[in-house]
């Protein structure tokens, strides 16, 4: 007989762990007992000592499918405590407090068949789950995972369900979230006044959408706004009522078989829409049916079902609905019933609610598959809060993040725990939820940070935010340039430490110098970076205004190549006041943005001469794109040790053959990739640096990313790009934190930031 104390560490609370390790000690006729702790999970046990090891080596085999183990630290005990039994005890807090959490899952399938059969005491119940699925991070309020840490505090469980929960053979043994019709939470429908509806809330709901109104849904992390996608007054009338005139919207199918009614489906594209994590897929059309859906795009957004709810709105005559975030313009998704009612009232017309309360808001991810692996685009349910691991014990820093597609990072041993996407910090609304976050997850991770690290640029929300946090903590503030923690954002999800080439690509990003930065190229590593290329910086007549009337920046674009206008090109009516404000030289600041490059050739091109949303504009030219190898002409220059990229003589022959848009579409990019690969060379032959990162929100830009990617490593370069975080603004907070750790930063009113470990 020995006894072996046991610490198990990683995504084991929440999953079924100590159900699992109570069925696995009766395979070895162990006793003893396993609890949920502060950390994680911990096993005291007794028995022979080869059944032990055997026990030890089969935890790590052997556990649920939601269990990540990170780590199994055993201590063997010279005490026997000759136990009788084995079971699960109260779960304990200590000082420390430090375990991972399990992102919210899809329904199982084993749930699904008891939600459909007649016979089950739980048929159609909406709120049907087991220890294999169901909420988690969004309902949990406090570590250890246990009910009354959770939303479900205030539905005791019935006497069956007790059973269910107390019993090691049944499938919901110590499932937190466990209730039924008797004890669980209760759905109803209301009229857009919030009045109850009487009769089943789903066949209400599915009756609204048949009659072509919009409802909203309650969800795992926030409401939908949910319609049927094969009405298009339906859509048409969302469109109009989110005034969200042309961006894509996202795409619930019944199943597999509808998705491929609509899309091509690789194995690979099947593999990730079928997961637990149910994230959003972008999958490639089969036909125009659905343009009014996405607009000049190749690409639906579709996702399956994830909660009862939505299979059971899905049951009957509707097997696609669009399904939007439930939000109005600019402000975080809506999470309570209150909120809805309010915020949503000029959008629904009825509203498909229940009273289990969501704790935390988490709106869907949305991933692509490249090179047959996930590209994340937005990271949040079904990943978040599961954390980045890298081969460094870090302290513990808090990254503020940006303004676009805000997210925060916040460290602790080897883990980088990413925010979910929280949205555009614009207003106070969004703001609040961004620094309600950091508090959540400052209290269920227990770290209190070190040091705040936050981007250059003055305006942003998360910057003050960074500033205000700092004074009143008196914690040490590093500041960190956009494109350098893209940058480092990139070298972290590849596990990356030595210097890099990086190509950076995006809208705007402050610079050191002041000035609008985006098409950049950058030699550096977390300690610091040189900026060796870049492209030649375009006039933005009236500022922020010409990122949406991107006509200005064609303009502009046209008269700094040629220096006039031909007569046949006119990108708007009313021309001569910008033409003006051009030559004159009057609030035109110059950025050396690539995502201005790509708005102000699609002006050219006449594919827009405004956008309604971020990055309409390169999906677009993207998407137009004929088949073929040809490029413009283009030059280099230096400037101060830089390698300039010269757009002039590519505008002057896109606009000598405009009218071929797919043509030009596919040149204009092909002489970004020629024009990447040579000043990708020139900086190879003079560091002798062959590892290049890409990074920046053009890099969703698939044409290309495959393209760049392909001409370097046919010249000798090893590429890497995102494949753990997304590559846009949202991964920003990740370079940040390791910038920071390393003792990076940029100088800020003559002070140098350190790393306060250093």
């Amino acid at each position: 007989m020995k006894r072996m104390n046991i610490e198990v560490y990683g995504i084991v609370q929440g999953v079924g762990f100590r159900p699992f390790i109570h069925k696995l000690v009766k395979e070895y006729n162990l006793k003893g007992w396993v609890k949920n702790t502060s950390t994680g999970v911990t096993i005291d046990v007794e028995g022979n000592e080869g059944n032990l090891f055997k026990f030890i080596e089969n935890i790590k085999k052997e556990s649920p499918k939601l269990a990540f183990i990170e780590e199994v630290v055993i201590k063997m005990r010279d005490e026997l405590k000759y136990y009788k039994e084995f079971k699960i005890i109260k779960s304990s807090s200590s000082v420390k407090k430090f375990t991972l959490i399990s992102p919210d899952v899809c329904t199982c399938e084993d749930c699904i068949k008891e939600l459909f059969d007649k016979n089950n005491r739980r048929y159609k119940f909406p709120f049907i789950n087991c220890t294999n699925c169901g909420p988690r991070f969004t309902i949990i309020k406090d570590m250890p995972y246990d009910r009354k840490q959770t939303t479900m505090e205030i539905f005791p469980m019935c006497s069956n369900c007790f059973e269910e929960y107390t019993n090691i053979e049944d499938r919901r043994y110590h499932a937190q979230p466990n209730s039924c019709y008797e004890c669980g939470p209760e759905l109803f429908f209301t009229n857009k006044v919030g009045e109850k509806m009487q009769g089943d809330p789903v066949e209400n709901a599915r009756n609204c959408l048949i009659e072509g109104n919009i409802i909203a849904v309650k969800g795992l992390g926030g409401f939908h706004v949910a319609c049927d996608a094969k009405n298009k007054s339906s859509v048409q009338m969302i469109r109009e009522r989110k005034h969200r005139d042309e961006k894509p919207f996202a795409l619930m199918c019944r199943d597999m078989e509808t998705v491929e009614k609509w899309c091509f489906v690789s194995d690979k594209e099947r593999e990730i829409i079928m997961s637990f994590k149910r994230p959003i897929v972008l999958l490639k059309k089969k036909s125009d049916d659905f343009n009014y859906i996405s607009p000049d795009n190749d690409y639906l957004g579709i996702m399956l079902p994830y909660t009862p709810v939505h299979y059971l709105l899905l049951e009957e005559q509707i097997d696609t609905l669009v399904m939007t975030s439930g939000n109005i313009s600019d402000t975080p998704i809506v999470h309570n019933n209150r909120e809805a009612l309010k915020e949503l009232a000029g959008i629904a017309d009825g509203f498909l609610m229940n009273n289990r309360d969501i704790n935390t808001r988490c709106d869907d991810s949305l991933v692509r598959v490249f090179e047959n692996k996930e590209y994340p685009i937005r990271r949040s349910r079904g990943y978040v809060p599961y954390p980045i691991k890298i081969n460094k014990r870090v302290g513990q820093i808090l990254g503020c993040g940006v303004e676009q597609k805000a997210t925060f990072a916040i460290t602790k041993e080897n883990y980088i725990f990413p925010s979910q996407y929280i949205g555009d910090l614009k207003n106070i609304e969004t703001l609040t939820h961004y620094e309600e976050q950091i508090i959540h997850f400052k209290r269920m991770f227990d770290i209190e940070p070190e040091i705040i690290v936050c981007d250059l640029h003055p305006d942003y929300m998360s910057t003050q935010y960074a500033i205000d946090e700092s004074n009143k903590s008196k914690l040490p503030l590093v500041f960190v340039q956009h494109h350098h923690a893209h940058l480092a954002s990139c070298m972290v999800d590849n596990n990356l430490t030595k210097k890099v080439l990086g190509i950076i690509w995006d809208g705007t990003g402050y610079g050191t110098d002041g000035g609008i930065w985006g098409g950049e190229f950058l030699i550096g590593d977390f300690k610091g970076f040189e900026r060796v290329g870049s492209i030649r910086p375009i006039k933005l007549p009236g500022g922020d205004r010409a990122t949406k009337e991107i006509y200005r920046i064609g303009y502009s674009q046209i008269i700094d190549s040629l220096d006039f206008i031909p007569e046949n090109l006119k990108l708007t009516e009313n021309s001569s006041e910008i033409l003006d404000m051009i030559k004159s030289n009057f609030n035109c600041p110059p950025a050396s943005s690539m995502g201005r490059l790509f708005d102000g050739i699609g002006a050219i091109l006449g594919l827009k001469s405004s956008v309604s949303y971020e990055g309409q504009c390169a999906i677009i030219l993207e998407n137009s794109a004929a088949d073929t190898e040809k490029a413009y002409t283009y030059t280099l220059y230096e400037d101060n040790g830089m390698i300039i990229f010269d757009w002039r003589p590519l505008v002057r022959e896109i606009v000598a053959e405009r009218m071929c848009k797919g043509m030009a579409s596919a040149k204009f990019m092909n002489t970004l990739v020629a024009m990447a690969l040579d000043i990708s060379l020139i900086n190879k032959e003079r560091t002798g640096i062959s590892n290049v990162v890409l990074s920046g929100g053009v890099f969703q830009n698939m044409y290309l990313l495959k393209k760049i990617k392909q001409r370097l490593e046919s010249n000798g370069f090893n590429v890497y790009h995102h494949s753990r975080v997304s590559t846009n603004d949202e991964g920003i907070a990740l370079g940040q934190v390791m910038i920071a750790e390393y003792g990076g930063g940029v100088n800020v009113s003559g002070n140098t930031f350190k790393n306060s470990r250093d």
